[in-house]
């Protein structure tokens, strides 16, 4: 069974935090995260967050336009250092070191990122899985 794939938007639901910085201290610390859970929707979806299986692919997109692939590799924990762009509740994440070519992101991904939001959520449509798998190779992963 592949592994599942979700778009990580790595963006707060805080319109103060600016989501090019959270993208980018995300990168560099080799974490994924959401937002401070603030209430018991939020709390909800901390925990859906900390149950996604080790290995599990995301795909972010940072608000210039590069998209980047990660694979989770480790438990949820809280950060304070991502309290700047509120990202404290993370879990270790290996990213590819340089964004993806936009010809080998699968289009259900730029479905996803397309119909925005800031919530973390499962890509399903079609062969994701198996194309996310294909680019993570070919990206050296």
């Amino acid at each position: 069974m592949a592994d599942a794939v979700y778009r990580a938007p790595l963006r707060s639901r805080r319109d103060d935090v600016d989501h090019a910085t959270a993208v980018e201290w995300a990168l560099r610390s080799g974490v994924v995260g959401v937002g401070e859970a603030i209430d018991e929707r939020a709390e909800r979806r901390l925990e859906r967050f900390a149950a996604i299986p080790d290995g599990a692919f995301v795909w972010t997109r940072h608000p210039g336009g590069a998209v980047h692939l990660g694979r989770i590799v480790g438990p949820w924990h809280r950060d304070d250092d991502g309290a700047a762009v509120d990202l404290v509740d993370v879990r270790a994440c290996d990213w590819a070191v340089e964004p993806v070519d936009p010809s080998l992101v699968p289009s259900a991904v730029v479905q996803t990122f397309a119909r925005g939001g800031r919530n973390l959520q499962q890509i399903h449509p079609g062969d994701v899985e198996a194309r996310t798998a294909e680019v993570w190779e070919l990206l050296g992963g």
